[in-house]
C-alpha cells in the first residue's frame, strides 16, 4: 500500500486533499494495449485522464483516470500477476 503522497505522486495529482480521497481504486488487465483502451474508455464515458499509460520502473505498464464522481482509478498490467485462465478454454 501507497502512503498520500507517493499515490498522489504515482497518479500525477496534488496530495493536497482538493479532489483526492486519499486512494484509488484499481483494475489489472492483460496486455499494456487495454490499459490504453480501458483509459480511453472512461474518458468517453466522462473520466478525466489523470496520467496516460505508460511503463512503470517495475516493469508494468499503468494509467490513472478519474471517474466523474471524482474517485481515482488506477489501470494497470503486472507481469508478474496473472489476470487470465491459464486455461484459454475455460
Amino acid at each position: 500500500m501507497y502512503g498520500r503522497e507517493p499515490l498522489a505522486e504515482d497518479a500525477a495529482v496534488s496530495s493536497d486533499g482538493s479532489g483526492f480521497n486519499g486512494f484509488a481504486l484499481a483494475h489489472n488487465v492483460g496486455p499494456a494495449i487495454e490499459i490504453d483502451q480501458s483509459i480511453e474508455q472512461a474518458s468517453t464515458a466522462g473520466a478525466t485522464l489523470s496520467k496516460a499509460g505508460q511503463k512503470t520502473s517495475w516493469g508494468g505498464y499503468s494509467g490513472y483516470f478519474k471517474d466523474p464522481e471524482g474517485f481515482l482509478w488506477k489501470v494497470a498490467l503486472n507481469p508478474f500477476f496473472w489476470v487470465e485462465s491459464e486455461d484459454e478454454n475455460e
